[in-house]
């Protein structure tokens, strides 16, 4: 009969999953909301298809333990060092101020207890990593202005998270939990054995296990390592969690560290999907039927203090402009996993009550499923503010330059690197604000304004220039400046960048004097060494290489006389491929004719 319980409680929960989670992205809620109110739905305050949340959270607690384990393998001390920044300065500074104002306010005006207060406050600073960044990359923000001081400010989270729960039992003294000495002694003497052994005995564990070459092994180790640690910590009465944080950070800089990651991300994602599930069946709706205008009231403040913190931060020490701090604010004033995890152990350790747990928590939910539609609304804002840019072009001064750079992104910044190196005078021209901003903060001379405007060319002085670089990553843009200079300035030289062959086939069109494939050398190089990976030797692969590019440059050519006939050009790029295997397939007969005829070239 058991067997069928436990049976039961899997089929509801992976079909609480798939149902709701797609319905949620589908209105670009995010997939943790959606476990949330899939738990909702079928825990005791929905149609109370599972009765027990209780049952199924020690099992979804690991994915948590599994989240720190990934978030400790990625902070590697040179990325910590690159980010101290942003990460110590903004996320320091957020996780305080917040802690700070909603611990006073806890005290003051709902006479809490200074110990729960100050776990209350800590709590509430804390944004949700899972959640954040999901939002980030769904919207494409991931690489933003504000994307970067999201992430840092998670990150800084996420490493405050491990002391905060450390500190939990210690604030627990003098609240009905005791302490002693030999409790305080396994506590050290646990964590001096993680570190030990994961310092001197992990690393030889996974060199041997990985010379099984059996991957089902490996990733038996890697969960081993995760749950064991955890299991290790919990019986010396510390959190699981911060077991596992410490085995990743311990492997940090494995040379098993990828591996390790991609073999435990599966699991991760599956049991912190569980997780939300199982906080969503605990969510006490009948509190917010009983208590509507306490619990949406919270909500509100809770957001507000927590996005005015996160909006001072960005325009303070994160270096944003306002519409970004604000974007910024948006996507992390909500509450996180890890408060979930704080509070649920204050609890155990009694400072906080059960009635006010179950408040924090659905507190918690409501302002994470505020969060999609505030950022909806926003985005609708921006898009309407950024119709136009609001700063006039920039004013071009100084002597008339050789060269003149359009477009100063990943092309046009090397072009200017190496003629900055050899003190050519150039002109660099780029016609975003963000672009622009960003780059003279590393001291770059830039200006702002669109190349294929006849005004800023003539003040640029395109008339006195020898070359014009067309490095713009837009072949619409390309291609209507190419035209436009070359009208204007018949006898500047042009050389532009192209996206690919058809971009490539129009600016042959306007006659430029030389196209480049923004991937084509790249490409060449990766498939060279490839081919030497694979055996052949380094001559023989460039050689190769070389006759591919000579033949390639032949084939562009033919195929820009035919390019907008799509029969001809699928036939030239057939024959053009039986030529080049013929190519290859005779200098193979002739190196191996040579090999064979004495040994005069025993080359490839």
């Amino acid at each position: 009969m058991e067997n069928h319980t436990n049976l039961q409680y899997i089929v509801v929960l992976l079909a609480a999953a798939v149902v709701v989670v797609p319905i949620a992205k589908r209105f670009e809620l995010g997939a943790v909301l959606g476990y949330l109110i899939a738990g909702a739905i079928i825990g005791p305050a929905g149609l109370k298809l599972l009765q027990n949340p209780e049952r199924i959270a020690h099992i979804s607690e690991l994915g948590v333990v599994l989240l720190l384990f990934v978030i400790g393998l990625e902070l590697s001390p040179q990325r910590l060092w690159v980010m101290r920044k942003a990460v110590f300065g903004a996320g320091l500074a957020q996780v305080l101020a917040t802690a700070g104002v909603i611990a006073a306010i806890a005290i003051f005006a709902f006479d809490l207890a200074p110990k729960s207060a100050v776990i209350v406050g800590l709590g509430l600073a804390l944004s949700s990593t899972a959640f954040g960044l999901q939002l980030l990359a769904e919207r494409k923000e991931l690489t933003s202005p504000h994307g970067r001081q999201g992430f840092a400010v998670l990150l800084f989270q996420d490493l405050a998270a491990i002391p905060i729960l450390a500190v939990v039992p210690v604030l627990a003294v003098g609240q009905g939990v005791a302490v002693n000495t030999v409790e305080a002694g396994k506590v050290v003497g646990t964590i001096a054995l993680v570190v030990l052994a994961g310092r001197y005995l992990l690393r030889p564990v996974f060199r041997i296990v990985a010379g099984t070459n059996i991957p089902e092994v490996f990733t038996a180790t890697a969960l081993l390592v995760v749950i064991g640690t955890a299991w290790l910590m919990d019986q010396a009465g510390i959190s699981m969690a911060l077991g596992a944080f410490l085995a990743g950070l311990l492997l940090a800089d494995s040379e098993y560290r990828h591996e390790l990651e991609s073999q435990i991300e599966p699991f991760k994602g599956l049991l912190l999907g569980l997780f939300f599930v199982s906080v969503g069946m605990a969510v006490d709706l009948p509190l917010l039927l009983r208590e509507p205008w306490l619990v949406l009231g919270l909500t509100v403040a809770l957001l507000a203090i927590k996005g005015l913190v996160l909006f001072a931060v960005g325009t303070t020490i994160g270096g944003l402009d306002r519409w970004q701090s604000l974007s910024l604010a948006a996507v992390l004033a909500a509450g996180g996993e890890f408060a979930f995890v704080v509070f649920q152990l204050a609890a155990g350790s009694k400072l906080i009550d059960p009635q006010q747990l179950s408040l924090l928590m659905l507190v918690i939910t409501l302002s994470m499923a505020s969060t999609p539609p505030l950022l909806l609304a926003l985005g609708r804002l921006l898009q309407a503010r950024v119709r136009k840019p609001e700063r006039a072009f920039d004013r071009i001064d100084g002597d008339a330059p050789r060269v003149i750079i359009a477009g100063f992104g990943r092309v046009g910044q090397i072009v200017a690197r190496v003629l900055r190196a050899q003190k050519i005078p150039f002109t660099a021209l780029e016609n975003s604000i963000e672009q622009v901003d960003a780059s003279r903060r590393f001291g770059s001379t830039i200006y702002f304004g669109d190349p294929s405007r006849p005004e800023l060319l003539r003040a640029a002085q395109a008339d006195k220039a020898e070359i014009f670089v067309l490095a713009t990553d837009d072949p619409e843009a390309n291609v209507r400046t190419a035209r436009l200079v070359k009208r204007m300035y018949p006898n500047l030289k042009i050389f532009a960048r192209a996206r690919n062959r058809q971009h490539a086939f129009r600016l042959m069109d306007l006659n430029v004097d030389g196209v480049v494939r923004e991937t084509l050398e790249g490409s060449l190089d990766l498939t060279r060494q490839v081919l030497e990976a694979l055996g052949q030797p380094p001559r023989v692969a460039a050689d190769r290489i070389a006759r591919f590019r000579t033949h390639d440059e032949e084939l562009l050519k033919a195929q820009h006389l035919v390019y907008d006939d799509d029969a001809a050009l699928i036939q030239s790029a057939h024959d053009a491929l039986q030529e080049l295997e013929q190519i290859f397939a005779a200098d193979t007969t002739s190196s191996t004719s040579k090999e064979w005829s004495g040994g005069v070239n025993r080359e490839w």
